[in-house]
Order: C-alpha cells, then sequence, then structure tokens
C-alpha cells in the first residue's frame, strides 16, 4: 500500500475531530457567553484554545500565522489533555513506599502497583532520597536524565528549571551531547568549523534560483518538519512547493521512498541503510579519476586531500581496496553503472546535499556526513549559492530567512558544580561500570557512580537504547527513581516517585517561532485549571528548593508572571507586552538580504577574510585533530567501515531495523493521543515492510507481526508496501513500552530491538539505526496493548506517612551542599550560564577549542539574544576556558 501523506490522512481531519466529540472552529467563528478564546502555542503550531465551562472543547487555528495546522494541533493536543494516562495525582511504587531507605525492590520496577500520597509525602520522600545520595556518595551521585527540553515549547522547561535547583544545592551529574545528532555535534565542528546539524540553511530562495539537483540523503522535511523545537508554523512548505515548481530536480537516496519525495516527486535511489559512506567515497572516486573534481576548489578551499587521496584510491597501506563504484555497488546494493550516473549527474550541476541527522544514528555515523561534506568538496560546491551541503533542512523551518532578532529567554541553570557527565546514549553503560574511563572528543572522562535519578519533561525510558539492558542496570544499581511528568509513560511506570506536572494548558509562558527564522513570539496562556493535583514545573521545584532552603535562589523572587514578562522585554519585539498577552503573537521583521543568505557563502566568497572554525581554517579533509585523538573508530579521512550490524553482515532471515521520527507524534508525546488510530494497526505502533518480505513469510497487510533479536522482543501491526526496499523494515520510534507475560512489548517500542553499541569512541553517541533483526507474523499476541491505560493503583491502607518533614530537616541538611554553589562567577561567565544554557544541558567551555566555540556562537548567540557587548563578554570567558586555552 501507498504510505503517502494522502493514505495517512485519508479519514480526514473533520472525521478525527468529530469522532472523539471535538470540534474544529473556523477562525471567523463567534462564541456564546460562556465560552472564551485563548491564545496558546506549541511544537505543532500556535492556535487559539476554544474553552467552555473551564474545559477544552476544541481549537481554532490562526489565520496567518500557521500555514498548515497538522492533526496533532487540531486534535492531538485535546485529546491528550483528558486522557486516562494522565497522572492526577503524586504517586509512590508500592514497595518503595513500605520501605523507602531500605530494599525498595527496585526488580519490581514496571510490575508493581502505586499508592496515591499526599504532595507532602511526595515532596518529602524526593527532599530526603535527594539528601540522602548526596550524604551518602557526593552530589555526582544524583543524574540528571532531564535532557532535551522538548517537553513543550516555552521558555520554562523543566529540565532547565531542575538544573537550576539542583545547581543551587551542589549540582548533579547530567548527559551530554543528545539523541538527535549526537555523533556529528562532535566531528563536524573539526572537519567544517560548527556543528552544521543545528544551523540554519541557506535561505530557500536562494535554492529556487539557483538549484538543478537536490538531494535527499535520508531526509524528510515534509514529515519531520511538521514540529519544531519552538513553535511550528510551517512556513516552508509553500516554500518547498516553489522550489520544485521552480524546476528542480529531487533525489531521494533512502531505504524507503518518504512523504517528501511523494511531495516533491523525488527520483528514488535505493541503498542498503547504513552504506551511504561508502555511495559517497565511490563517488569521490569516480569523479577524481574521471578529471570531474575540482582541483582548484580543493587547494583553496581544504586540506588533506592529499592525505585523502590514497585511500580512495585503495594505496594507503591499510589493505583497503581502491573506493570504485564497483566496490560500492557490493557494499550499497546500488549498481555500479548507477553510482558513476549519480556521481557524473551531481558533479555537473548546481547541486545541494541535505542530509539526515538518522545517517549519523549509526555505528560510525560520523564517517557519513564527512563523506557527502568531501564529495561536495570534491565537486566544487560548499558555499556557492544553492549548492553545497546542509544537515538541518528536516529541522525548525530550514531554508526560512532568518530576523537575527532577539527571541525569548527564560531561567538559566547556572554553574553545574559538578563536572562529571554520561553522554545521553549510554546511561545504561555508565551504571553498570561507574568509574568507568571513557572518551569524547578528545578527552578522557569517568563514568559517575549513580544512585538516583532525576527525570523531568521527558520519557528517557523511551529514548536509551536496548532497553532491557537499561531496566536491567537500573534494577541492578539505582535505588530511587523520581519523574516529572504529566502521564502515566514508561518514565513513570518504571519510576519510584512520581510528581505529577500539569501540561503547558495548564499554565502560562512564552515562546518563539519558528527556530531559525526568529520571526515571531507566541503568548502560551494558561487555558484551562490544572488536572488532578498536577502542578506546573516552576511550582514543583520551587516547593522543593523551599525545603532545601535555597528558595530565594531558584526563584530571585519572580513568579512565573514575572518570568514571562522579562523574556518578552528581552525581544526585538515592537508591541507592548499587554497587547502581546491579549493577541498571542508579536511578529519580528525579516531583513531583505537574509533572502540571499547562502551556508558557507561568506566563506566561499573569501577564504582568508572569513575562514571556517577548523583548526586550518578549511575544509578538512584530512583531520589532524582526529589524529591526534588517536581513536579507535574515527580515522583522519572519511573511511568506509562495516557496521557491526547491517545487511552485509546479517544472518539469513535477517531484515534491517530503521526508527525514524514518527508522522504522528514528537517522538513518544502524543502517543497516547487519538490520532494514532489513523496509524496504528490493531492498537500498535506499525512496521512498513516490503511486498516481497511480506509474502516470504505469509504475512499479510494488518497482521500482527513479531520483531525479534537476541536483545528484545516486540509486537507491531503490519503496513505492506512497495514504498521499502526488501530487507529492510520501518518502525517509527516513540511508542510507549508495554511487556507481555513473555517479555515482549505489546506496544511496538523499538528501543527493546536497538543495539546500545555506541556510534564511536569520539563521539559516543547513539546507533539506533544500526540494528538486525527477525520477523514473523504474530499468531500469540496477548489482549489489547495496555501502554496507553494508567497502571494498577492500590487504595492505601494505613494512612501514616512514610516521612515527616519535620523529621527530616532538610534545610540544614542541604547547607553543606549549597556551600559548594556559591563561588562568584565572571561578568561573561554569568551571562554564559544564563542565557546560552538554554537548550538541552548546558555545553561546558572546555567541550570546544576557542576556534570551534566562535563556529557555534554564530548560531548560538541569536538565538540568546545578547547585545554586541554580552557577546565579547561571553566569548572571553570562552575563550579563557577552551579546551586549547592556556591553562593558568
Amino acid at each position: 500500500m501507498s504510505m503517502s501523506r494522502r493514505g495517512f490522512l485519508k479519514t480526514g481531519i473533520a472525521t478525527a475531530v468529530a469522532g472523539s466529540g471535538l470540534q474544529l472552529f473556523s477562525p471567523t467563528e463567534v462564541f456564546a457567553a460562556d465560552t472564551i478564546t485563548i491564545p496558546h502555542a506549541s511544537h505543532y503550531g500556535p492556535f487559539k484554545a476554544v474553552v467552555r465551562n473551564g474545559v477544552l472543547i476544541g481549537v481554532q487555528p490562526l489565520p496567518g500565522y500557521d500555514a498548515m495546522p497538522t492533526e496533532m494541533l487540531l486534535e492531538g493536543i485535546i485529546s491528550r489533555t483528558y486522557h486516562p494516562t494522565r497522572v492526577k495525582y503524586p504517586m509512590v511504587r508500592r514497595s518503595y513506599l513500605e520501605n523507602p531507605r531500605g530494599d525498595t525492590r527496585p526488580d519490581l520496577r514496571g510490575k508493581d502497583p502505586f499508592v496515591r500520597v499526599s504532595w507532602e509525602e511526595a515532596l518529602g520522600l524526593t527532599a530526603d532520597a535527594v539528601m540522602r545520595t548526596i550524604e551518602e556518595h557526593g552530589n555526582e551521585a544524583v543524574f540528571s536524565s532531564s535532557y532535551g527540553g522538548w517537553s513543550h515549547a516555552g521558555v520554562l522547561r523543566p529540565q532547565v528549571l531542575q538544573g537550576r535547583l539542583f545547581n543551587l544545592i551542589g549540582g548533579q551529574s547530567v548527559t551530554t551531547g543528545d539523541y538527535s545528532a549526537g555523533a556529528s555535534q562532535v566531528s563536524l565542528p573539526h572537519i567544517i568549523g560548527d556543528m552544521e546539524v543545528y544551523s540554519p540553511q541557506t535561505a530557500w530562495e536562494m535554492v529556487r534560483k539557483n538549484t538543478e539537483v537536490f538531494v535527499f540523503v535520508g531526509c524528510d522535511p515534509w514529515k519531520n518538519n511538521r514540529i519544531e523545537f519552538t513553535v511550528a508554523d510551517h512556513q516552508m512548505y509553500s516554500r518547498w512547493k516553489a522550489i520544485r515548481e521552480a524546476g528542480v530536480k529531487f533525489i531521494s537516496i533512502n531505504p524507503q521512498f518518504t512523504s517528501s519525495d511523494e511531495a516533491m516527486g523525488s527520483e528514488w535511489v535505493k541503498i542498503v541503510p547504513n552504506t551511504d559512506t561508502a555511495l559517497f567515497l565511490s563517488m569521490c572516486y569516480h569523479v577524481y579519476t574521471n578529471g570531474k573534481h575540482d582541483q582548484a576548489y580543493l587547494d583553496r578551499y581544504t586540506v588533506g586531500f592529499d592525505k585523502f587521496l590514497p585511500y580512495l584510491l585503495g594505496e594507503s597501506g591499510d589493505g583497503s581496496p581502491a573506493k570504485t563504484p564497483e566496490w560500492a555497488a557490493s557494499i550499497t546494493g546500488l549498481p555500479a553503472e548507477r553510482i558513476r550516473e549519480l556521481a557524473d549527474l551531481f558533479a555537473s550541476k548546481r547541486t545541494q546535499f541535505a542530509g539526515a541527522w538518522a545517517l549519523q544514528r549509526a555505528h560510525h555515523g560520523e564517517m557519513t556526513h564527512w563523506a557527502i561534506i568531501a564529495f561536495a568538496a570534491l565537486t566544487g560546491k560548499i558555499g556557492q549559492p544553492g549548492q553545497g551541503v546542509g544537515f538541518s533542512w528536516h529541522y525548525g523551518g530550514g531554508g526560512m530567512p532568518m530576523s537575527g532578532k532577539r527571541g525569548p529567554i527564560g531561567l538559566s541553570q547556572g554553574r553545574n558544580p559538578v563536572k562529571a557527565r554520561c553522554p545521553a546514549s549510554r546511561i545504561s553503560e555508565m551504571l553498570l561500570n561507574p568509574g568507568k574511563p571513557y572518551t569524547r572528543d578528545g578527552a578522557e572522562m569517568v563514568f559517575p557512580d549513580v544512585h538516583m535519578i532525576y527525570n523531568a519533561g521527558n520519557n528517557f525510558m523511551h529514548h536509551q537504547q536496548n532497553t532491557n539492558e537499561l531496566i536491567a542496570a537500573m534494577a541492578r544499581k539505582v535505588h530511587t527513581v523520581i519523574n516529572q511528568d504529566p502521564w502515566w509513560c514508561a518514565s513513570s511506570r518504571y519510576a519510584d516517585i512520581i510528581l505529577p506536572a500539569n501540561t503547558p494548558l495548564e499554565r502560562n509562558d512564552i515562546s518563539s517561532g519558528g527556530t531559525y527564522s526568529m520571526d515571531k513570539v507566541y503568548a502560551m496562556r494558561q487555558v484551562i485549571e490544572p488536572y488532578g493535583e498536577s502542578l506546573d514545573d516552576f511550582e514543583i521545584f520551587r516547593r522543593l528548593a523551599e525545603l532545601f532552603g535555597v528558595e530565594y535562589g531558584f526563584t530571585e523572587g519572580k513568579t512565573v508572571m514575572d518570568v514571562v514578562q522579562d523574556a518578552y522585554a528581552n525581544t526585538d519585539t515592537e508591541i507592548s507586552f499587554e497587547e502581546f498577552w491579549e493577541n498571542g503573537v508579536a511578529d519580528m521583521s525579516v531583513p531583505d538580504e537574509a533572502n540571499s543568505w547562502v551556508r558557507h557563502g561568506d566563506f566561499y566568497n573569501d577564504p582568508d577574510k572569513n575562514p571556517l572554525h577548523t583548526e586550518s581554517g578549511k575544509i578538512e579533509l584530512y583531520c589532524d585533530a582526529f589524529a591526534r585523538f588517536g581513536t579507535k573508530e574515527c580515522p583522519p579521512v572519511p573511511t568506509w567501515m562495516e557496521p557491526v550490524e547491517y545487511l552485509g553482515n546479517a544472518r539469513p532471515g535477517q531484515v534491517h531495523v530503521v526508527s525514524p521520527h514518527p508522522f504522528m507524534r514528537l517522538h513518544s508525546q502524543m502517543a497516547n493521543a487519538d490520532i494514532n488510530k489513523i496509524l496504528n494497526v490493531q492498537g500498535r505502533e506499525f512496521v512498513l515492510l516490503s511486498t516481497e518480505d511480506a509474502a516470504e513469510r505469509g504475512i499479510k497487510d494488518g497482521d500482527l507481526v513479531e520483531v525479534y533479536n537476541d536483545r528484545g522482543a516486540l509486537i507491531v501491526g503490519a503496513r505492506v508496501s512497495d514504498r521499502i526496499m526488501k530487507g529492510v523494515i520501518s518502525i517509527f520510534e516513540g511508542a510507549w513500552l508495554s511487556k507481555d507475560s513473555k517479555g515482549r512489548c505489546n506496544s511496538g517500542a523499538i528501543n527493546v530491538l536497538t543495539t546500545s553499541v555506541p556510534a564511536s569512541d569520539l563521539s559516543q553517541a547513539t546507533s539506533a539505526n544500526t540494528c538486525l533483526a527477525y520477523m514473523r507474523r504474530c499468531d500469540d499476541a496477548e489482549g489489547p496493548n495496555q501502554a496507553y491505560q494508567p497502571p494498577h493503583i492500590l487504595e492505601r491502607v494505613d494512612p501514616t506517612p512514610a516521612v515527616r518533614l519535620e523529621d527530616l530537616a532538610l534545610a540544614e541538611r542541604a547547607s553543606a551542599a549549597v556551600s559548594a554553589a556559591v563561588a562568584e562567577m565572571l561578568p561573561g561567565e554569568k551571562l554564559f550560564y544564563q542565557r546560552c544554557t538554554l537548550c538541552h544541558v548546558p555545553r561546558e567551555p572546555g567541550d570546544y577549542t576557542k576556534r570551534q566555540w566562535h563556529g557555534i556562537t554564530e548560531s548560538m548567540f541569536p538565538r540568546a539574544g545578547l547585545t554586541e557587548d554580552e557577546q565579547a563578554l561571553v566569548m572571553e570567558f570562552l575563550e579563557g576556558n577552551a579546551k586549547d586555552a592556556v591553562v593558568r
């Protein structure tokens, strides 16, 4: 069957909304006196909430501010707000509540029922667990898995607030890097001087006017731009159509045909997953040996080609053959003649490459983006109008012109006295190997000895690879797991204490749109009263701060509305706060010159005046830094290295499992919303598999399928299609975990299958898309999927609190930890931790060299809203504490 966007939406928005008893109102609707509209904004788009007698009954899109309202906005937000999986009250796992300071039976996480407690008792248990962990093991034993900041679009994100609180009591161990682009964010600053994966793309109009061939390499902007880190307003969709209508040829190199490919009419080039590096290396070989490379470009804009060339030609002494199209054909599944055709086309036409983040979520993932850069450099394209490389076309409205204006900023995390960190995808390894040294970006680090996990605002049980390994590691090592969340997602079900946070609709906040264009500021006004006894994240952490005796340090005497108004005052909008808050949106103008901006254009026009922020100032085809680091898994030239699992080393019957971002969700957000019925099969996540693979296994469309390997097993519903190549299956990530009696995930949570092998010892990033498994028709599924139902909750028999606040002496116990966090900061240091550490977790100055910080801050400073004087202060601090700073 066709998995086109039209197929996805065939039931229609109106049908989905009407079927749930909710309403989609037109922008001109007039309401009765008992009904009001309140402006709000989300990752899924801006809107007016329609509220009758205090109940959310529908949404009203904002005309002119959302070019393509999606089902996630029009129906998903409402259905999840009142969903049965809302956590109404503070809850504690039964075995934990029975013995909070002793044997809490961590082996029963995910199985134990829960017991309702009061907020006072829940916060007392939480605070006592925090202080006992610090007292017995030190601050680094408290680990924050609160990462990413995707819980909502506002500035008061829970991971920032958590960092702010814990940094006032001596700090906590945190994650470093991320799942989205963990490999390339480490490698690309060395190769091309910027993370690239989080950088703005060439203005779309320059593509429309100049590009002849646009190449999606695993990239699906039509699907992934449905959401944004801030507020999605879907401005690029009409621009993509304009690019297509200008006659630009689209080619998609991908194991499956995507929604972008259908929208843009892409020519589909099927490729074996994890082999793009081999393809681009062979195209490098072909253009060089046929004299179609641009030697003048290589001489002026790159370094290291002389050291890269021997590897291409098979003359490097490492025993590898020449990287001919025939060599690549046996790896990629593409005929050698087809590889030559592609290389000739890309070399002869004005070509823009759009590489997906998914490419580098793989074993040796650093190599893929580097190989694409190498080919684009050999053919002289990087920095030319409508040509070159871009690794963020699928994110944040990539291609929209940038306003250069300041957006709203919130509270800072401040400085974390604890320097122990764990790469985002290595949590299981950290728990199983406390004190083990590891390398990241050339530096040696040590895993902290963690005894407690505090999680706020993300579903860490969903996004960690090899879920069963994580569950076992937590049971073996972690005494207390606290989850602060609105829903009974997997992280709540596997926690000991659940603090019910409310949803963004139940609090005030402020955001911006879009991520790169930064041309609007949105009000996120409270729409309804908090559900049950839920509290907003600011209030939960404020109450904990009060218990620890650091409330003023946490709030600085400010309320939520004070923070929101301060955030607005920092922006470059031109209307008053009162007018903005009433209307819900304030525009910021985009200068005309933004429409002609070209990524790497200044470097191309004058590389001496505008060098890249690499060590050489040029594109590095041989990286001296990698050679110095001596990493075993990241050589100093773009190199094909066989992944630990791929079709080239698969056993008979195995298929390669890819796990792209979902169409109807933001990772695991919206998994419990009614809109998932549009795509789910028999109440479970679906698997996209080829007609040939289905026929070989006797699987029909709509059947249940068991997918399994030695790490775990899951059950999904079959969608049989001609739009995925044989030997490859695709399962969207983000389904909530729910195990049956055989230990299989009955919901289709992909990470029970994925490997926890790191991308390399350079990045320690995820390799989730390097995954082999078997599949068969499932004839023994157990009952309905229970992932989207609340767990068993017991009535409390003994009302005596497990702890009494007056007995805990929390403020006194916290005072010793507080002293570690009160050192004075330099002006630039204070600005950095206040304004430049609001996304993910704070990046430490020592993570990057001086030159790399100059590249990174080009896109960081505008989003932080810093003046030129403030930028200078921050840069002085960063240069004084960078990886290559002189130690005094």
